[in-house]
C-alpha cells in the first residue's frame, strides 16, 4: 500500500467584532497563499445578524490539496473579544496553540483560557495608529504572513486586487500596516508551523462553493434564474446576475420562493434552461411546483444550500437534514433527480451535471449543497469543463396529432416549444394521456407513472454517480455524501498511512437510487460506517430503504452546526478496525 507523506499545513482563526475587518484579512491571506503556490480552505462563521456583527474566519493553508479543516488550530488572532464565546466550539485550541491578542481589548474570556493555549499579547491597534490610515486587521495580516513564512510579494498583490487602484490611499496604508506587522511578527518565528511556498501556483482558482455552483450552471447552458434571497444561497444569485447579463440571459428577484420556482418552470417551458437557488425553508415552499414540473415533464434545477433547521433554525451554519424532503417531499409518486456535490470544486461539476440531467430527462433536478461547502472559499486546481450541456429532445416538426407524452422505450418524449406549428399541447398538473389532454382513466395514469419512472431508472448515469476510493482489499467501508466526504477522505488517508485499509464510497447521485451500482461498490465489505450530518440519521434510513447493505452497519451521525473534522472520523473507524 502506497505511503503518503503528511502535509505541511497551518490552521488559523481570525476573530473580531463587526467592522474589525476579519473577513477582509482572511480573504487577502487566502488569495496571497494561492499566489504563493499553496493550497487552502477558508470558512466563515458569523452571528445571526442580517448585517455586521462578530465574525470568525477559519483558514487552513497547506502544501498539498485539502478539502476540510484540521482537527486543531495552530494560531488564533483576536482583533477583539466581542462575543467570541459564540465561536468557542469551533476554535479547536490546545496547549500547543498560540493566541495573539491585543491587550487593549481586555483579558481573554474563560472560553479561550480554559483551553490552555499560549497567549501572546501584541498591541495591534496601537501599532496601526502609527500608520496614517492604518488598521489593526492589516497589521495582524502582516504578523501572520511573517509567522507562517508567506512572502510579502503575494500579500501585496492580493491587497492590490482586493483594495483596487480606485483607492490608492487605502492601498498605501494597508501595505504599510502589513509591513509593520511583518516586522513585529518576525520576532515570533517558530511559534507556529511555517509553510514552504513554491511560488508556482499553476492553474489554480480561489473560488467559493456558491460561485462554483453558478459557474457550473452557466457552463451547462442556464440562461434564466429566478430567486428570492435566503442565507446561505444568496451569493449564487448575486454572482450569477452580472454573469447572466453578459451572456444575454436574465435574473429576476421574485417576490417569494413560490413565484421563483414558477418563473423557472415558465422559462423552461419556453425552451430556456432555468434555475433557482434557495435553502431549506424555500425548498419546502417550492415542493408543490416541483411536482408540477414532474407531472408536466418540464426541466428545472433547484439548488438547495442546506442550513440548520427546522424552521429558521441557524441560517449561518451547516447541516444535511434536507435529504428527506429533497428525496421524498413531493406528494404522489413523483420521480425526480437529486444530486449532491462532494467538495467546493465539485459544486461546479455537479451543478453542470444536474442541468444536463434535468434537460435530457425533462425532469426537475435538486442540487443539495450545504453551508459548509457553499460559503467556503478554496484554492483548487482549475476545474475542467465536463462538456455536459443542456440538450433537450425537442419536437421541431411534430407529426399530427402531436403526442407530447407519448409512451416511449426511454420514457423521454420529444417536447415542442411554444410557437412550433402543430406542437400545441396542454402542460399542467392534471394527469393526462399521451396527447396531454387531462384524463382520469386508470390506464392513462398507470402508463404515465411508468413512463416517468422508467426514464430515470433506465438512464445511464455513468461513473459520476459516486466517488469510490478503494485499494481493493478492504473489509470496512465508509459511505457518505456531501460535505463530510472531504474530512472522510483525509481520515481514510491517515488510516492507510498506518497500514489499515478502509474503502470510501461517496454518493453524488442520491435519487434515483442505484442498488446494483452500490452493491458492486461494496463488494467484499463486511462492515459499513454511514457518515452524515443529521440528528435523525436520514441518510442511513434512506440507504436502508433502497439498498441491501452487506454485513454490519454502524451509524456515525450528528447534527450541525459544527462540520465534521478528520480526527473524529479517524477515531471512530480506528475503534472498528482490527
Amino acid at each position: 500500500m502506497a505511503q503518503l507523506e503528511d502535509p505541511v499545513d497551518v490552521s488559523i482563526a481570525i476573530t473580531g467584532s463587526g467592522g474589525a475587518g476579519v473577513m477582509t484579512a482572511g480573504t487577502v491571506l487566502l488569495d496571497a497563499a494561492a499566489a504563493a503556490g499553496c493550497h487552502g480552505l477558508m470558512t466563515r462563521s458569523s452571528g445571526p445578524q442580517i448585517r455586521g456583527g462578530e465574525a470568525a474566519a477559519l483558514l487552513r493553508l497547506a502544501t498539498r490539496p485539502i478539502e476540510s479543516h484540521a482537527d486543531r488550530l495552530d494560531l488564533l488572532i483576536a482583533l477583539d473579544w466581542a462575543n467570541v464565546q459564540r465561536f468557542a466550539a469551533e476554535l479547536a485550541l490546545d496547549r500547543a496553540s498560540v493566541v495573539l491578542a491585543d491587550p487593549a481589548a481586555g483579558p481573554p474570556p474563560e472560553a479561550i483560557t480554559a483551553k490552555g493555549a499560549r497567549l501572546v499579547e501584541l498591541p495591534l491597534a496601537h501599532w496601526a495608529k502609527s500608520v496614517p490610515g492604518g488598521r489593526a486587521n492589516m497589521v495582524a495580516l502582516g504578523v501572520v504572513g511573517a509567522l507562517i513564512g508567506l512572502p510579502e510579494a503575494p500579500l501585496a498583490a492580493a491587497l492590490e486586487r482586493f483594495v483596487g487602484k480606485a483607492h490608492p490611499d487605502a492601498l498605501t496604508a494597508s501595505l504599510a500596516a502589513v509591513r509593520l506587522g511583518a516586522a513585529q511578527g518576525g520576532a515570533l518565528n517558530g511559534a507556529v508551523p511555517r509553510l514552504a511556498p513554491t511560488g508556482a501556483p499553476e492553474a489554480r482558482w480561489v473560488i467559493s462553493g456558491n460561485q462554483a455552483t453558478g459557474l457550473g450552471a452557466l457552463r451547462a447552458g442556464v440562461r434564466f434564474v429566478a430567486g428570492y434571497p435566503i442565507t446561505p444561497a444568496t451569493e449564487i444569485l448575486e454572482w450569477m446576475a452580472p454573469a447572466l447579463h453578459g451572456l444575454g440571459g436574465a435574473l429576476v428577484q421574485a417576490e417569494d420562493e413560490l413565484a421563483a420556482i414558477n418563473m423557472v418552470l415558465g422559462a423552461s417551458y419556453g425552451g430556456t434552461p432555468a434555475l433557482t437557488a434557495t435553502s431549506g425553508p424555500g425548498l419546502a415552499l417550492m415542493l408543490e411546483a416541483i411536482g408540477l414540473g414532474v407531472a408536466a415533464e418540464v426541466p428545472a434545477v433547484v439548488v438547495d444550500v442546506m442550513r440548520v433547521g427546522p424552521s429558521t433554525g441557524i441560517p449561518t451554519r451547516t447541516e444535511q437534514a434536507d435529504l428527506d424532503i429533497a428525496v421524498s417531499g413531493l406528494h404522489g409518486d413523483a420521480p425526480h433527480i437529486v444530486v449532491a456535490p462532494l467538495s467546493v470544486s465539485d459544486c461546479l461539476g455537479t451543478t453542470q451535471w444536474a442541468v444536463h440531467l434535468a434537460e435530457a430527462l425533462q425532469v426537475p433536478a435538486i442540487v443539495l449543497s450545504d453551508q459548509s461547502l457553499a460559503q467556503a472559499r478554496a484554492i483548487v486546481p482549475r476545474p475542467p469543463d465536463l462538456g455536459l450541456t443542456a440538450r433537450r429532445e425537442v419536437a421541431h416538426a411534430p407529426a399530427a396529432p402531436y403526442q407530447r407524452y407519448a409512451v416511449t422505450a426511454s420514457g423521454v418524449s420529444p417536447m415542442s416549444l411554444p410557437g412550433t406549428p402543430g406542437g400545441q399541447y396542454t402542460a399542467d398538473g392534471l394527469e393526462h394521456g399521451a396527447s396531454g389532454i387531462p384524463s382520469s382513466q386508470p390506464q392513462d395514469h398507470a402508463a404515465q407513472l411508468d413512463k416517468r419512472a422508467r426514464k430515470l431508472t433506465q438512464f445511464d448515469y455513468g461513473a459520476r454517480w459516486a466517488e469510490i476510493d478503494s485499494v481493493g482489499d478492504e473489509a470496512i467501508a465508509i459511505v457518505t455524501w456531501g460535505s463530510p466526504a472531504g474530512p472522510a477522505r483525509e481520515a481514510v488517508a491517515r488510516l492507510r498511512r498506518q497500514g489499515r485499509a478502509v474503502r470510501l464510497v461517496a454518493l453524488r447521485l442520491l435519487a434515483p437510487a442505484l442498488p446494483e451500482r452500490l452493491a458492486a461498490a461494496l463488494r467484499g465489505i463486511e462492515h459499513i460506517v454511514v457518515l452524515e450530518q443529521s440528528h435523525g440519521a436520514q441518510f442511513y434510513r434512506y440507504l436502508r430503504a433502497w439498498y441491501d447493505l452487506p454485513g454490519a452497519t454502524t451509524r456515525l451521525n450528528r447534527p450541525g452546526p459544527l462540520a465534521f473534522r478528520p480526527g473524529e472520523i479517524h477515531r471512530r473507524l480506528s475503534e472498528l478496525l482490527p
